[in-house]
This record gives structure tokens, C-alpha cells and sequence, in this order.
């Protein structure tokens, strides 16, 4: 019987699983299903925070290839439980990932929340439309300053989390300025509390 492991667990390896000890404990985990397939809703709700990823593809002869991918929160869309979509923004017109697909549609997705310290790793197969404006105007982000050259259509094959041991803990800058202006804002506010109650004082101590 074969699971959704079995597309990250090739023969290879197990083989080294084994070696290593640890394929008895995947063993188990692939009894009782294994690595998902569907998309949940904890899953989905991750990926609608995400405002970025990395996109991993291969050519035909295996040359490996990883992009980032970004926008506004949310612009991965998930589509039903087993599809994911993106405009792709224009970028440096390479399309190396666009040329990996037409021979290799086999995609891998990061997903990384470095503030949560957690990770997704999504296996797939992808494939490129470039001739269907509707569906690029649905995917891309409102007011977003950005030029939609196609979409990518994903169908998930398998999808699993990682542990967050050593997963740096970073905040976007956006968060970072927002705690800090919330921070001055309650010290203006206390200091102008002291001054308040500091005139009272003085006021109360006048003859």
C-alpha cells in the first residue's frame, strides 16, 4: 500500500532511514496514514498568513532549481482541498521555473513562519495558464503594485510539518515597527498620566 510518504520516502530512502534507525518510527506513522494529502483548515489558515515561499523544481534531467515567491499576505490561494494557485508577478524574465514545469511538473513549496517557528513542506505537480485572464485577475491581490504574467495551478500530492528546533526566530519589519510605535504611544500616554497627576499633587499641596 502506498501513502502519501512514499512520495518524500523513496526507496533510497528508507534505505538510509534504516541505516540511520529512525524507519521503524516512520514505519508506524505511515500505518496510520502517513504524510496528509488534503488540504485542512489549520493548513489552509497558515498559508493564508504567508507572504512569501520558496518554489523548488528540477528539469527533465534533475537539475535542480528553487525561487522565492512573493507578495501580500494571502496570495497563495488555496483553491479546494487538493489545489494551491498564484498569479506570478514578473520578475527577471529567466522562467527557469516556468521552463522545469513544461518538461517536469513535479513542484516542491517552503513555507516558512520564522515569528511561530514553524515550517510546510508541500509536495506537488504543477502546471503553468497563461491563457485564462480571468483567472489571473481572481488570483492577483487587490492594489497590489505588480505585473501578472501567468498563474500556477498546484495540485498537492503530499504535505507534512517540520519541528521548530532550529528555526531562528525572526519578525517582519512591519510587526517589529508596529509593536514599537504601540510601545511609544503608552509611554506618551503614561508620561502624560505623571504629568496629570503630578500637577494634581501640587496643586493639592498649594496653601
Amino acid at each position: 500500500m502506498t501513502t502519501p510518504s512514499d512520495i518524500a520516502f523513496s526507496k533510497a530512502v528508507k534505505a538510509v532511514q534504516e541505516r540511520k534507525g529512525s524507519r521503524a518510527g516512520y514505519a508506524k506513522h505511515e500505518q496510520r496514514g502517513g504524510m496528509a494529502r488534503d488540504i485542512t483548515a489549520d493548513l489552509a489558515a497558515f498559508i493564508a498568513q504567508r507572504d512569501s515561499f520558496y518554489l523548488a523544481t528540477a528539469s527533465a534531467d534533475g537539475q535542480p532549481y528553487i525561487q522565492h515567491r512573493g507578495g501580500p499576505p494571502g496570495f497563495l490561494r488555496v483553491l479546494d482541498e487538493r489545489t494551491l494557485a498564484f498569479a506570478d508577478f514578473r520578475g527577471n524574465r529567466q522562467y527557469i521555473s516556468l521552463g522545469n514545469i513544461g518538461e517536469n511538473d513535479k513542484v516542491y513549496l517552503f513555507l516558512m513562519d520564522y515569528a511561530g517557528r514553524s515550517r510546510i513542506k508541500i509536495w506537488g505537480r504543477a502546471r503553468v495558464v497563461e491563457d485564462d485572464p480571468a483567472l489571473m485577475q481572481s488570483l492577483f491581490p487587490a492594489g497590489y503594485k505588480a505585473n501578472v504574467e501567468h498563474a500556477f495551478l498546484i495540485t498537492v500530492e503530499a504535505w507534512d510539518s517540520n519541528c521548530p528546533s532550529h528555526i531562528p526566530r525572526k519578525f517582519d519589519a512591519a510587526d517589529v515597527a508596529a509593536a514599537i510605535e504601540a510601545r511609544e504611544t503608552r509611554i506618551r500616554e503614561l508620561e502624560a498620566e505623571a504629568a496629570r497627576l503630578s500637577a494634581l499633587l501640587a496643586a493639592s499641596k498649594r496653601p
